[in-house]
């Protein structure tokens, strides 16, 4: 599911459209969404109960065969994340910098990277570099999702960056700081509290695009739907129980994002 977001740029009086592949984030402001995010929050386990006690056969042997592949995704994701994260930040420093070279090697990665399919970024990990050097799946993985993901947060990191006062800058330089330490000490702290929301998003969204990963062998919670599906014939009743899994993981981690844009806007 796509969230669309309108802002109005300072001093410009434009507005920006921003779409990205999270779910809508439940805010209470907006009635409809949030009557909408518990409705299908709590639908969605009653729905999961129902089917594991009124029709044990087969979901709840589903259900008990899915929580590995369950701590498998959110394996995938949290490791993906983390390098995502480290990747972004330099890109997002490199994307600023003032050296040429620095900022086209950055500049390039991101257009380069955003214009290939995840997808494929998976396959030619996995086996077109296999052919070269042997990377295990899980690892494989990892790094095909925290490279594509690394460059959505070079971008979330440079416009977080930019979002900060020039005068913050200035008045640490004249405190005697140089330019990397105002970055350190001056600069990202107060960006940490623009980005953390968008890099909620993007992990919400990394955590469904890691189904993509069941395609290396990767034991997560869509390989291990297809392998029960596969065994039992139950391909309708297993898909049913994984959806609901990825629903109810995807919009309880939503309401935790709005919970985390609540406290950093209240301590604005």
């Amino acid at each position: 599911m796509a969230q669309i977001k309108n802002t109005r740029e300072k001093n410009s009086g434009k507005t920006v459209i921003a779409v990205t592949d999270s779910v809508a984030i439940p805010s209470k402001k907006d009635v409809g969404l949030f009557t909408a995010w518990r409705f299908s929050f709590i639908g969605a386990i009653a729905v999961v109960l129902y089917l594991i006690i009124f029709k044990q056969d087969p979901y709840l042997a589903i259900f008990k065969f899915l929580p590995d592949g369950i701590l498998i995704t959110f394996q995938v994701t949290v490791e993906a994340i983390i390098l995502a994260v480290i990747i972004g930040l330099f890109t997002g420093l490199g994307r600023l910098s003032k050296n040429r070279i620095i900022n086209g090697i950055a500049s390039i990665y991101v257009e380069v990277v955003r214009g290939i399919p995840l997808l494929v970024q998976l396959f030619y990990i996995y086996f077109a570099l296999g052919r070269i050097v042997n990377v295990p799946a899980m690892a494989s993985a990892v790094i095909a999702m925290a490279i594509c993901y690394g460059a959505y947060m070079g971008e979330i990191f440079r416009a977080g960056i930019e979002s900060i006062n020039k005068g913050q800058t200035e008045a640490a330089r004249s405190l005697g700081m140089t330019s990397g330490q105002a970055m350190r000490h001056v600069v990202l702290p107060q960006a940490v509290k623009t980005i953390l929301p968008p890099i909620g998003n993007e992990f919400v969204a990394l955590l469904k695009d890691s189904s993509l990963v069941s395609i290396l062998a990767v034991s997560d919670l869509l390989r291990r739907g297809r392998e029960f599906a596969s065994e039992s014939f139950t391909y309708f009743e297993t898909y049913t129980m994984v959806a609901l899994m990825y629903l109810i993981i995807t919009l309880f981690l939503s309401k935790l994002i709005s919970i985390m844009e609540e406290r950093i806007g209240a301590g604005r």
